[in-house]
């Protein structure tokens, strides 16, 4: 599941919940901070992958006759261009991989600035992390799918995409994510 920019605070909270719930996990500086810095390093990884989506997308457009004349596929052509390029971006196209690396590297960074302590194995700590990663992805899905049931469910009728839409589904979202204890 790709991450959307209004999602990171979702995961980052799920994170710092389970790091807060973890017993051998201490948090000086309180839980807050810890989902500041977990926040920040999503974003910047989210920022990293939307700038190679921006540079395929404009590769793309500079050979659209090309492909045209080619009869190529361009969603597949964009994920193979966009997995060569990934390594120069510094992307990880593997999701499983990809919140690995995010893991290690949220856990130096809790470390590197006191806003975590603990005496274990740091592998303990960064099954957490990625546990909350995964728990997040698989479930989006199911919350996505609720919601817009909620949605289409409704006496009046929303027009996907418009501002009442969009508001009434991020709220409908929070109070899922809340019910699930993910918020």
């Amino acid at each position: 599941m790709r991450l959307k920019p209004q999602q990171t605070g979702y995961v980052a909270g799920k994170i710092g919940i389970d790091l807060a719930n973890a017993p051998f996990i201490v948090m000086p500086k309180g839980r807050e901070a810890v989902v500041a810095a977990i926040k920040n390093i999503i974003d910047e990884n989210l920022h990293k992958e939307h700038a190679l989506d921006e540079r395929v997308k404009k590769i793309i457009d500079e050979n659209y006759d090309e492909i045209e004349f080619q009869h190529a596929d361009e969603r597949q052509l964009f994920f193979m261009i966009k997995k060569k390029m990934a390594p120069e971006f510094g992307v990880i196209v593997n999701y499983d991989d990809r919140y690995n690396d995010l893991a290690h590297t949220i856990l130096d960074e809790l470390y590197e600035n006191y806003l975590i302590e603990y005496d274990v194995n740091e592998n303990k700590i960064l099954n957490v992390i990625f546990k909350g990663f995964k728990a997040f992805a698989d479930a989006y899905e199911q919350l996505d799918d609720l919601v817009y049931e909620k949605i289409k469910h409704m006496k009046r009728e929303l027009v996907p995409g418009s501002q009442e839409y969009e508001l009434l589904y991020e709220r409908l979202y929070q109070e899922e994510l809340s019910r699930r204890g993910m918020l």
